[in-house]
């Protein structure tokens, strides 16, 4: 559809942002709402429900008893995963609402979220379906006239809280594999971008995953945020979103009941390009893995390390590069990026840029441009002539702006890579075999993609070392955050 199309629904479409709590759409405890505006445009898109603490609680209390009704936690796990695939299905049979939703609430590029967000999310549920029963159990030796069984169960209660980049396919990471367990789900989606999250639990009930199962809390993250994280009555706490959160994750979970947490924090990833790699796809990655969704990605590869013989060859060639990524209008359909979440973000990103050219050379990129009435759009950056220990090459930035840094030798490249409080992700470019095992070997990252930037797929875990956190979302080790051993021993001898 062309601009105008998709504008024309946007302003006919129908927006509740009410909280979805044990299969009903409810008004906040008190009823105070929050303005949500659409970062592409600044238009008004709803008023959502500003969650309290005694709404977690509400939450939380039906969330308990449809576990333990075992209405949903004891049917059989293929039955559940038959559920969730007929999400998936709906999700799809919906894709243009969901896609609209995610583009008016978060900025990125209708073309995007029609093609990746939304049918990523859907194929996430659609695969932890397929993968429900699955999983086997144990039965190891014991001695004679004695039987163990060891099985995978269910927790209980999860609490989900997910960020606003990637506002539903995350969201699915964390729902689909507690889901296709057994557990119930208590999820705070960001306050920036809530409204595809509600629209899921709609399709969920639809889809026939029973009331309660899955209630989503919208508000703040100092008052829905830390109940959820402190509530004693959540046996899991599953997080996505910044080092700094999550470590106070940790102290709520510690402090409180003990509960289990699986934390993907933050980033500062690496991709390491030697003189030997193709150079035009390694800029061509590289753009992407730096610019895409506005850079704002945890593992976004906003460090390139470039052996010096072919650092301004290189730099050349990914300044041209990332055009591709010029912002335009969200609703246009164009391939490159729309705007970041907000203005105040687009501030901090651009005193960033702002500082980063002081400091060393601003290659290309960097203004800020105004579309559809806001200026929360950015052209990417590429800065060169820093050094190693600035600020750019150790802090998360979450925007279209990355450092190049020569190296000379490869364990000055691993030595670099490494240089960083974080371990989520990283980057390597070379045509030599085993040049690629060593420094794979040696960078310390979660995962480590050769010859391309960022890869995952549902079969893949991910997740990081350091301060990126621990638990792993994706591939079938998900579950095992949300699940754990419980052995029965039967004497009969």
């Amino acid at each position: 559809m062309t601009t105008t199309d998709w504008a024309a629904r946007a302003r006919d479409l129908t927006i509740d942002g009410r909280a979805v709590i044990d299969g009903r759409r409810v008004d906040a405890e008190g009823g105070a709402t929050l303005a949500v505006t659409s970062p592409g445009s600044q238009a008004f898109l709803a008023d959502l429900a500003a969650g309290t603490a005694a709404d977690v609680d509400t939450a939380v209390a039906h969330a308990r008893r449809t576990f333990e009704s075992g209405v949903w936690s004891r049917i059989g796990a293929a039955e559940r995963g038959k559920a969730l695939i007929r999400l998936a299905d709906l999700m799809m049979a919906n894709l243009d609402e969901l896609a609209l939703l995610e583009t008016l609430d978060s900025g990125k590029p209708i073309a995007q979220t029609l093609t990746v967000d939304v049918p990523g999310a859907a194929e996430t549920f659609r695969w932890y379906g397929e993968l429900a029963d699955k999983r086997y159990d144990e039965i190891p030796a014991t001695p004679p006239g004695s039987t163990a069984l060891v099985r995978r169960v269910p927790l209980g209660v999860v609490g989900a809280i997910t960020p606003w980049n990637y506002p539903l396919e995350i969201a699915a990471w964390k729902l689909a594999p507690a889901l296709a367990s057994g557990n119930s789900v208590v999820h705070k989606p960001a306050t920036e971008t809530s409204l595809s999250a509600l629209r899921l639990a709609d399709l969920a009930l639809e889809a026939g995953i029973p009331a309660g199962a899955l209630n989503v809390v919208p508000g703040r993250g100092s008052t829905v945020g830390n109940r959820i994280a402190r509530h004693p009555g959540i046996d899991v706490l599953a997080f996505t979103g910044s080092t700094a959160v999550a470590g106070q994750l940790m102290v709520d979970a510690g402090s409180s009941n003990l509960k289990r947490v699986a934390l993907e924090a933050g980033g500062k990833s690496s991709n390491v390009v030697f003189a030997d790699a193709d150079l035009p796809l390694a800029a061509e990655k590289a753009a992407f893995g730096a610019f895409y969704n506005q850079g704002q990605v945890c593992s976004a590869n906003s460090r390139i390390l470039v052996e010096r013989a072919a650092h301004d060859e290189f730099v050349a060639l990914l300044a041209a590069a990332s055009r591709a990524y010029e912002p335009s209008d969200p609703l246009a359909g164009d391939p490159g990026n729309g705007s970041l979440i907000s203005r105040a973000h687009a501030d901090e990103v651009g005193a960033a840029i702002v500082q980063a050219a002081r400091d060393g050379d601003l290659v290309a990129g960097g203004e800020r441009v105004t579309i559809t009435g806001s200026d929360a759009y950015l052209r990417p950056a590429i800065v060169t002539g820093l050094d190693a220990g600035h600020d750019l090459h150790r802090v998360e930035v979450f925007g279209p702006l990355v450092a190049v840094l020569p190296f000379d030798a490869e364990e000055d490249a691993v030595r670099l890579a490494n240089a960083t409080d974080y371990g989520l992700a990283a980057s390597l470019w070379t045509n030599d075999l085993g040049r690629a095992h060593r420094v794979s070997e040696a960078l310390v990252a979660g995962t480590v993609s050769v010859n391309t930037v960022d890869a995952l797929g549902l079969t893949t875990p991910f997740g990081g070392f350091r301060q990126s956190g621990f638990g792993r979302d994706l591939s079938r080790h998900a579950l095992d955050n949300y699940t754990d051993w419980k052995t029965t021993w039967f004497q009969h001898g």
